[in-house]
């Protein structure tokens, strides 16, 4: 005598044709081209828009080459010894080049070029 489970078919057990099965799996494999595709649409489709909500927001502050900055003193270059009552920025800095927009290198009043590249969002205009 044998199990119930063994014995009892299915709907899907009973129905199947392999012809069938080989037949779906080559349509569904010629059209994984076009769910690729469609898939990065939307993704470039969703960064657009994640990046159009952003650039939104960011208010640009053009700074001209010759114009004087403050440098935000960053974690890295603040003195120790100051501690807490240390100077929040420093400079004053010459903007030397526009690299990209938002983007400077700065060098000293004495004309000594200050390393790397600084975003704007860490200057603010000095005033004289």
């Amino acid at each position: 005598m044998l199990p119930v489970e063994v014995g009892a078919g299915s709907l899907r057990r009973d129905l199947f044709v392999e012809k069938d099965t080989e037949v779906n799996q080559r349509l569904h494999l010629d059209l994984l081209d076009e769910a690729r595709t469609n898939s990065q649409l939307k993704l470039v489709a969703y960064q657009q828009r994640i990046a159009r909500y952003f650039n939104k927001k960011v208010k640009s502050v053009p700074y001209k080459v010759g114009d004087l900055v403050l440098r935000k003193v960053m974690p890295n270059t603040k003195i120790a010894r100051h501690g807490v009552l240390g100077a929040n920025w420093e400079g004053p800095y010459k903007v030397k080049a526009i690299l990209w927009k938002g983007t400077y290198l700065l060098e000293n009043l004495d004309g000594k070029l200050i390393p790397r590249a600084w975003n704007a969002e860490h200057l603010r205009k000095f005033y004289q």
